[in-house]
């Protein structure tokens, strides 16, 4: 008998408020969390603007030697993690560790620390031979992401699988799917999955810069990003993480442990064609997307909200309108469709694990999150958006979608495990 995953803790590190309580009611206030950028000085670059977390890693439980050792992105993941746990009623301990597993998305691993390492070593750039003397004793760690992994596994106690994927803008969909398949096949009873990346530096800011990837709104940062708009000029830089406690759905049962929803399918694929470029008529996610569906044994008409990459770059947008139409015939007009970067901005590899997040909240409160800033209609995306206002409704199954750099398309499906679909 085919094992049913179910999600029954949630820790989200997000802007504009830590903790899911706060990241929920950012989504369905409608608010941004999008500003100029503070963490470094970004007068230089075209782009300005990210969606930054207020993050005070003291505040929030670490010690001096952690905040030391760790990037800020593992100090958000391992945040998230301890928030999950605790979440789910569980304790490092309590379980069979062997039977623990830990899977993390990240883009762009450590950026933050070693951006900042390089600059150390270089003397700001000045010196092509850099100097080791003055680097960090930890900047192996930042080097490694398979350190993120490891510093999660050390905090929950797991000793079963544990792993990094990445697979840049798909990543925290992806590590998700990967737990899944592992509480599937029975090797592991319980897995901490999700994503984090701290993307907002210098080197990454220029990178997107020189492909202009992002808005360049810099005079109106809290309506710059703007997915399906007409207007839209790229997409707002974020930061974050998202971590869940997964189990097999009849174990959660016997503990009694709450249970936000249910991950019924997850399907990802590759374009095979451009790094950044996207071809129109979204073939490739089209069929994740129909994999996945597969997998769940639901049919499109079942989708009751879809929560959408929705970068807000022009061929993005166009791209996944497409790919909604081609998977799911006409119930892709009936069906909701958001993006929660138009609040939170972009997070990379995080992003994905955040929406897998808001997706098992919408399940929750049968709310869907709003797409903020959409004011003017692109007549290229043309489903309905929901624009500027949450929206409740009953919300049984809901399809999340994720689309990066390298041509990487996935889909996850979940769903409440009471639904009448699944039965």
């Amino acid at each position: 008998m085919r094992r049913r995953i179910a999600i029954t803790g949630i820790g989200v590190l997000a802007p504009g408020g830590l903790g899911t309580k706060a990241f929920w009611e950012l989504l369905t206030s409608g608010t941004t969390a999008t500003r100029r950028i503070s963490l470094f000085d970004a007068t230089p670059f075209r782009s300005q603007i990210a969606a930054e977390c207020d993050f005070d890693p003291v505040a929030e439980g670490l010690s001096a030697q952690e905040i030391r050792r760790m990037d800020r992105a593992v100090q958000f993941g391992v945040v998230a993690a301890r928030q999950c746990l605790a979440d789910a009623g569980l304790s490092p301990g309590e379980l069979p560790p062997e039977r623990v597993g830990v899977s993390v998305g990240s883009a762009v691993g450590a950026t933050m620390s070693l951006d900042q390492e390089y600059n150390v070593v270089s003397d700001s750039g000045r010196d092509w031979l850099v100097d080791h003397r003055y680097a960090s004793p930890h900047l192996y760690d930042y080097f490694v992401p398979g350190s993120f992994a490891a510093e999660v596994a050390w905090l929950v106690g797991a000793e079963g699988p544990a792993a990094v994927v990445s697979a840049g803008c798909t990543s925290g969909l992806d590590a998700i799917g990967y737990a899944c398949d592992l509480l599937r096949e029975g090797t592991v009873d319980v897995m901490i999955a999700g994503a984090t990346d701290a993307p907002i530096s210098p080197i990454t800011v220029a990178c997107f810069d020189a492909i202009k990837a992002t808005s360049p709104r810099n005079d109106d940062p809290e309506h710059a990003s703007r997915p399906f708009d007409r207007t839209r000029d790229g997409f707002v830089l974020g930061e974050g993480a998202a971590m869940l406690v997964l189990e097999d759905l009849e174990r959660a049962r016997r503990r009694g442990a709450h249970i936000y929803a249910e991950i019924v399918g997850f399907a990802s694929r590759c374009n095979a064609y451009h790094m950044t470029g996207l071809r129109p008529d979204g073939r490739e996610m089209a069929e994740a997307i129909r994999v996945a569906l597969d997998e769940a044994r639901l049919a499109p008409t079942d989708v009751d909200y879809i929560n959408a990459h929705g970068s807000g770059t022009k061929q993005n947008d166009r791209h996944e309108t497409a790919a909604f139409k081609r998977s799911l015939g006409q119930h892709a007009y009936q069906v909701p469709v958001s993006s929660i970067k138009s609040m939170i901005g972009h997070s990379l590899g995080a992003i994905g694990a955040i929406e897998v997040a808001a997706s098992a909240l919408a399940i929750e409160h049968n709310v869907v999150p709003p797409t903020a800033n959409l004011h003017e209609a692109d007549p290229e995306c043309d489903l309905d958006y929901v624009p500027l206002t949450a929206r409740e409704q009953q919300v049984d199954v809901v399809l999340s979608v994720g689309s990066g750099f390298g041509g990487f398309q996935s889909a996850i499906v979940l769903a409440d495990p009471e639904a009448k679909a699944l039965s």
